[in-house]
């Protein structure tokens, strides 16, 4: 499906035009697409892993009692699946007062952060099937 779409994409869409990935395996998809629409410079194409990115920040608000509106750059690296890594080492928190702060220094709890944490984003999907 994506090599179709990237070759009609290659044909008829201008060159500066930006390209956002959103099915899965969103990542995989967008390499395709970079491969058989060459004329869109990669850094035009992109791709949404936005339900993981969802469940991540929803057990960090959860964790916290934050909004997850609060919750910032919060990363989700790899295809939705149990190999996907949530990353919060860039995510901070807004909070009342107005400060911004690390989600690592406000969870204060590396082991849930790299354990269970991780392993709920990761399984979520599963979990519901």
């Amino acid at each position: 499906i994506y090599k179709a779409q990237a070759s009609a994409l290659e044909k008829h869409a201008a060159a500066n035009c930006k390209v956002l990935v959103v099915a899965n395996p969103a990542n995989t998809n967008a390499l395709i697409l970079k491969e058989f629409a060459p004329s869109i410079p990669e850094r035009n194409i992109s791709c949404l892993t936005r339900l993981d990115h969802n469940r991540a920040l929803g057990q960090i608000s959860e964790r916290l009692n934050v909004q997850v509106s609060e919750v910032k750059n919060v990363i989700i690296w790899g295809n939705h699946s149990s190999t996907q890594y949530p990353d919060v080492n860039h995510a901070t928190v807004k909070l009342s007062s107005g400060e911004e702060k690390s989600v690592r220094e406000l969870v204060a709890d590396d082991a849930w952060l790299n354990g269970e944490f991780i392993s709920t984003v990761q399984q979520r999907g599963a979990a519901i099937i």
